[in-house]
């Protein structure tokens, strides 16, 4: 058995690492992850978790996580933005308001898939324009669902959160835990 980490993220990768465990093998899936017409938050998260982990190669007796991470103001979803005049689009609509971050992960073994998500709700404080400015110069919103990323420099724009704080920065560390075991996956296993 192998476990393969369907994601090329740096932060999931350091996430495992805390449960004390090494992917096999790193093999972020290519799929479109542009929301369907009238989509909502929490079940377009939890689909492309699943595609993607549907998408990811493995032989039969391998594991396979994926996760995806979106950030919902109201039925709006809020992306990786293009460049950083979307990324100003985004902060400016989170700046003084609460919104909802959701990771959704998905384990798949053979043709077994189990998954979950998570929803925290986080209030970012009113950004000024200097503030904004500063941020985008950092380029630390690149590849952030809503244009930042709790764990780095915008983590001194978010006053209060209500949730997994492991889920808002994108592998909620407790949930991905029993799901990994459930699959017989378990900390501090060694690489195959």
């Amino acid at each position: 058995m192998a476990f393969i980490l369907g994601s090329g993220s740096p932060r999931r990768l350091d996430l495992l690492e805390q449960l004390g465990l090494t992917p096999d093998a790193i093999r972020p899936p290519e799929i479109d992850e542009d929301p369907r017409r009238g989509e909502l938050p929490r079940p377009y998260c939890a689909r492309i978790a699943r595609e993607k982990v549907a998408a990811v190669s493995a032989e039969a007796d391998d594991v396979v996580l994926c996760a995806d991470t979106t950030v919902a103001l109201g039925r709006r979803i809020l992306g990786k933005p293009a460049n950083a005049g979307e990324a100003a689009e985004f902060l400016l609509a989170l700046s003084g308001r609460r919104h909802r971050v959701i990771t959704a992960v998905a384990v798949r073994r053979g043709a077994e898939i189990r998954e979950t998500d998570v929803v925290s709700t986080v209030r970012m404080k009113r950004l000024s324009d200097g503030e904004l400015n500063a941020y985008l110069a950092t380029n630390d919103w690149q590849g952030k669902a809503g244009a930042y990323g709790i764990q780095g420099p915008a983590g001194a724009f978010i006053p209060w959160i209500s949730g997994s704080f492991t889920g808002i920065v994108g592998l909620p560390l407790a949930e991905t835990a029993g799901l990994l075991q459930s699959m017989g996956v378990t900390r501090g296993r060694e690489p195959t």
